[in-house]
C-alpha cells in the first residue's frame, strides 16, 4: 500500500458514539426499575431490599462497630442509624455495649437470623426472575461493568479523607 493512500475503512479503529443523554438519568431508571422489581417480590416476608442487605451485612460481618458496618456498605454512619432504627425495633438486631464505653457493636438475633433466612428465599426469587428476563449473560455483563465503574470512580485517598 503506498504511505498517500487512504486507509481502507475495515483498517479504522471505529471509535463508539458519544452518548448523548444523561449517564445519571439512565441510571437512575435502571436502578429504579430494577429496585421496583426487587421491592415486589422482598414485600412478601415484609421486608425492604435495603433491610435485607443490611440484615445479610450484620450477619456475614457481625458482631461489628456500627462505622465498621456504614464503610463496609458504603453509606454514611447518619444513613446506617437510620436504617438500623427499625431492624431494632423488629428485634432482628441488638446494639450492645463494645469494648469500651463509648463503641458499639451490632448484633443479628436469632429473630434476625430466621428473618434473613426467609427472606433470602424471596430474594433468590427475585434474582432469577431478573436473570429470566434480562439473560444470564446480560446480568453478568452488567455486574462485570458496575465493578469495573466503580473501582474507576473509586475516590483516592486524599478525597476520602477530604485532603486536596
Amino acid at each position: 500500500m503506498q504511505a498517500d493512500a487512504p486507509i481502507p475503512a475495515t483498517d479504522r479503529a471505529a471509535s463508539p458514539p458519544m452518548p448523548q443523554s444523561c449517564t445519571n438519568f439512565k441510571l437512575r431508571q435502571l436502578m429504579r426499575r430494577v429496585a421496583q422489581h426487587y421491592d415486589a417480590e422482598m414485600a412478601q416476608c415484609g421486608l425492604k431490599t435495603t433491610q435485607y442487605s443490611l440484615l445479610s451485612h450484620v450477619l456475614k460481618l457481625g458482631p461489628i462497630r456500627p462505622s465498621d458496618l456504614a464503610a463496609a456498605m458504603k453509606m454514611d454512619a447518619s444513613t446506617l442509624t437510620r436504617n438500623l432504627r427499625p431492624l431494632v425495633e423488629a428485634g432482628w438486631v441488638v446494639l450492645e455495649a463494645g469494648a469500651d464505653a463509648r463503641s458499639r457493636l451490632v448484633h443479628i438475633t436469632d429473630a434476625g437470623s430466621d428473618k434473613r433466612a426467609e427472606a433470602q428465599r424471596c430474594w433468590k426469587v427475585a434474582q432469577r426472575a431478573l436473570n429470566d428476563t434480562l439473560g444470564v449473560e446480560r446480568v453478568a455483563a452488567l455486574h462485570a461493568l458496575a465493578d469495573e465503574s466503580l473501582a474507576l470512580l473509586a475516590p483516592t485517598a486524599e478525597q476520602e479523607h477530604g485532603e486536596d
